[in-house]
């Protein structure tokens, strides 16, 4: 095994959060009801009249679900995480409009846009209902030749993509990602946790949440990204809540929402689906996907011709996003702790990746300098996480890209890096909340031309847990280097 996934070094162990996390976002839910500007007629058009939503809050200092919370804190709608992983404000925000109705229209076209996809669709769940079709026009190829065909799937130049989310303020107008001064490709929030339970489906009403961010995210030319965290509700690793009907009802029920919602928005959108559970169910599985049973037939009939296993949970969701929201693309996540590359990826194939539209990795989800200082209660990792930017020690640069390379081009997919950290260079180990040190901004602006030889199409900046170095504590770095990019961007070959 190569040094760049030694679980020994510490740097891709799975994450153990603590999952008290988004579940209470009450006043959210509430304030919802009264703020909408969109229009509650039953034509199909109206959905997307909510764009007045975009004036409400989504929780500025909530604990983002992903990197863990302290101490069963609840938190805001998956904003930047606040210190000691304390209550973030609640969501407030327009409905966004309660269309209804609107989100039956486009199901049945995707079924052609898949045969002229070539490869990434000739893998189509047995054919039925074109399932996974409109995959294929990113699809064919390897992942480096994809990314310019999905940056224009995307309705954006074909460049490399530059990022950024778990940012959200107040005024969404006022999300981190609009305030830098230069209009970023992609603006990312998490959809965690499920409906009843104070999930993502009860932030806003009928989960409008999902709309107040595309429209705002439209409005600013920038397009939505949206992180689906639900496989975790009741804590991770646990594959008994996938023969729960009564969780399984509900993880199918925002499956659902969600592509109703982007099919109402009727733009083009990304959704990532369930970082790190997959690699969970892949250890789980030791490698087979159809040993692991899944709940689908009785809650999802557009979906009865799929095994009710882990191969069948991911084509259908594949399935969902082609038949209802034909303009959203798709992609799983990759964790390098899962197992060897070649195991990684002939398990995502298995369960549809190969149907999607890329894959997304993470290189470090916290700043090195929180572990290194190791008195931060999210950062209690063991092992090496400040990476060599010469590339002559390990661990270093080059091993995660050839890592990432092995993944894109086995899938033969694009990769969106995802969830990268803040932190400035420094010579000293360690830091101060707010502070730590980090090198992967610095070293990815430097290096773009690597990032896109290994398959990418782009990199999305956030932070993965609270006390972390963001864009106002970061002495301009990231504002720097996004002025700088945007004036001459990568292309993508």
């Amino acid at each position: 095994m190569s040094t760049r996934i030694q679980m020994a070094e510490g740097n891709h162990a799975p994450r153990r959060r603590v999952h008290a996390f988004v579940a209470t976002l009450v006043a959210s839910a509430i304030a919802a009801t009264g703020c909408g500007g969109g229009d509650d007629s039953d034509d199909d058009s109206s959905g997307t009249g909510g764009t007045a939503g975009s004036s409400g809050s989504g929780a500025k200092g909530g604990t983002a679900p992903r990197g863990g919370m302290a101490n069963g804190g609840t938190s805001g709608s998956s904003g930047r995480p606040p210190t000691n992983g304390g209550s973030g404000g609640a969501g407030r925000g327009g409905s966004g409009g309660t269309p209804k109705g609107g989100a039956d229209g486009s199901g049945g076209t995707s079924g052609s846009a898949g045969e002229s996809g070539g490869s990434g669709a000739a893998a189509g769940n047995g054919g039925s209902s074109g399932s996974s079709g409109s995959s294929g026009a990113s699809g064919s190829g390897d992942g480096k030749g994809g990314a310019a065909a999905l940056a224009k799937k995307l309705g954006r130049e074909p460049n490399f993509f530059i990022g950024m989310g778990n940012d959200l303020a107040d005024d969404h107008n006022e999300d981190g990602a609009y305030t830098l001064g230069v209009t970023l490709d992609l603006h990312y929030a998490y959809l965690a946790g499920l409906p009843g339970e104070g999930g993502w489906p009860d932030w806003n009403e009928n989960g409008s949440f999902v709309n107040i961010l595309t429209d705002t995210a439209d409005a600013h030319g920038v397009t939505p990204m949206f992180t689906v965290y639900a496989m975790a509700a009741h804590g991770e690793a646990d594959v008994s809540v996938l023969v729960d009907s009564d969780y399984m009802g509900k993880y199918w029920d925002q499956a659902k929402l969600l592509f109703d919602r982007l099919a109402i928005f009727d733009k083009p959108s990304v959704v990532h689906l369930e970082p790190d559970f997959w690699a969970y169910v892949q250890q789980q599985s030791g490698g087979d996907p159809s040993s692991i049973p899944v709940l689908i037939h009785d809650f999802v009939p557009d979906c009865d011709d799929q095994p009710e296993d882990l191969v069948g949970l991911g084509h259908c969701l594949i399935k969902l996003s082609r038949m209802y929201a034909p303009k959203n693309t798709i992609g799983f996540h990759a964790s390098e702790w899962a197992g060897n590359p070649s195991d990684t990826v002939a398990f995502l194939n298995a369960i549809g990746a190969g149907d999607s539209d890329f894959i997304v990795l993470d290189p470090l989800d916290r700043d090195a300098g929180c572990f290194e200082a190791g008195v931060d209660e999210n950062c209690q990792r063991d092992g090496k996480f400040y990476w060599d930017e010469s590339n002559q020690t390990s661990p270093n640069f080059h091993e995660f890209l050839d890592y990432s390379k092995q993944i894109s081009d086995g899938l033969k997919k694009p990769i969106i890096w995802w969830q990268i950290p803040f932190g400035v260079p420094s010579d000293t180990p360690g830091g101060t909340a707010g502070h730590y040190r980090d090198n992967r901004v610095h070293y990815i602006f430097s290096h773009i031309d690597e990032f896109v030889a290994a398959g990418g199409l782009g990199c999305a900046f956030g932070t993965g847990a609270g006390n972390q170095t963001y864009i106002d504590t970061d002495g301009g770095q990231f504002q720097d280097a996004v002025t700088g990019y945007f004036a001459a961007p990568t292309p993508l070959p």
